[in-house]
């Protein structure tokens, strides 16, 4: 029973768990300046160091959870800066580090929000980006306001869109404006439509997308899909959290419709979200089928980490476990990388194949020493802890 866990703990080190992450912006910091300006966010900066443990150890674990990148990607504008070279050490002349990792959070006008040393696993990365959101937030000043009865339309907008950046419920508020109106059609309107969309099974969400026309022509496409995606993400994602199978099927029916060119990997992944919260091991596994056929047929990565999460989840699940090895076994034949056959390798130990396994191992030993004494380490730790050699 022991063994079994460590190899598991194992397995989830080498191969992360399917997980889109944390989106990092690859322009420069002047540029993300001015996105930042643009979107009214905070950004965030992870200035680390390449020979950093602890800043390795949030790269791996921490940065690819899928709970921090739908937080992170939906607050912040995100980047890393290697602090030892490039744009790094000018970054630092300005903002000071003497400790690796060191999380930045600074506002669009180059104003440091928040400034933490030293690396945070997912729950206290998690808070520390709410303690950010509380930091910026500037909605207390228009909720003053509206408490005293002030309606003023440009009032009323810019607490919706404060709140929404704090992450806090807007619903309220923008119903209670569009309750009023007559002409939704104004430029005014349209672009508050637009802000206040923020969940797909929402009546102002429709209201918008009947719009979208006319918005579109006032802040582009893209604007509009990003907005329907993080729409259609945030009623999935209560589906989730309330285990409201409803919920998740009006979100995909929304992507379908409105945004159809990323409805099918909407669909899966918040499916495989859905069934694996649910504990649901039929629908998860239907649902990871589908998406290693359509998504990551030809990304062994991908395969992989979709591997990885099925023993997650459901390693004591013998149909499941039996289509992780599937998996394992493609992506390893696909792309002959170590980890990918130590993954093989310890998925066909849990489920019982030991002669196998050390096959696959030794061979993703002889492919670890190429990658060096850590890639070697890791899979003779693997042999020696699972008794195969």
């Amino acid at each position: 029973m022991k063994l079994r866990t460590l190899v598991v703990l194992m397995m989830l080190i080498v191969s992360q768990g399917f997980a889109q992450g944390i989106e990092f912006f690859h322009g420069s910091w002047e540029e993300a300046l001015e996105e930042a300006q643009k979107q009214e966010k905070v950004i965030f900066i992870d200035a680390f160091a390449t020979w950093c443990g602890p800043c390795k150890r949030m790269a791996r674990e921490v940065f690819p959870n899928d709970k921090v990148g739908e937080f992170y990607n939906r607050h912040f504008i995100n980047m890393k800066l290697d602090m030892e070279k490039g744009e790094g050490l000018t970054f630092r002349k300005t903002y000071p580090v003497s400790a690796f990792p060191t999380l930045y959070f600074i506002n669009s006008d180059g104003e440091v929000v928040e400034k933490v040393r030293g690396a945070q696993d997912v729950d206290g990365f998690l808070a520390l980006g709410e303690k950010v959101l509380s930091l910026a937030d500037n909605s207390s000043e228009y909720a003053a306001e509206y408490e005293k009865g002030n309606r003023d339309p440009e009032l009323l907008y810019k607490y919706v869109r404060a709140l929404n950046k704090a992450g806090k419920p807007s619903l309220k508020v923008a119903n209670e404006y569009f309750d009023n109106q007559q002409n939704l059609d104004t430029e005014f309107n349209l672009r508050f439509l637009l802000e206040a969309a923020i969940e797909a099974d929402s009546k102002i969400f429709s209201m918008m997308t009947d719009r979208r026309e006319a918005i579109e022509k006032l802040v582009g496409k893209e604007a509009v899909r990003d907005q329907i995606y993080s729409a259609c993400q945030a009623t999935a994602g209560k589906a989730v959290e309330f285990g409201v199978e409803a919920l998740l099927d009006e979100a995909i029916d929304k992507m379908k419709e409105h945004y159809p060119e990323k409805a099918d990997v909407f669909e899966l992944s918040s499916q495989m979200d859905f069934y694996r919260n649910t504990g649901d091991v039929k629908n998860f596994s239907k649902a990871c089928k589908k998406y290693a056929k359509k998504v990551a047929a030809d990304n062994p990565d991908e395969l992989n980490k979709l591997s990885s999460e099925i023993v997650k989840h459901f390693s004591r699940e013998d149909s499941a476990m039996k289509l992780a090895e599937e998996m394992a076994g493609e992506a390893a034949a696909k792309g002959q990388q170590y980890q990918y056959y130590l993954n093989y390798a310890q998925i066909l130990y849990l489920n019982g194949k030991q002669n196998d396994a050390r096959q696959a191992a030794e061979y993703a030993l002889e492919l670890a020493r190429s990658e060096g004494p850590a890639a070697v380490m890791m899979v003779e730790r693997f042999l020696q802890q699972s008794g195969l050699r």
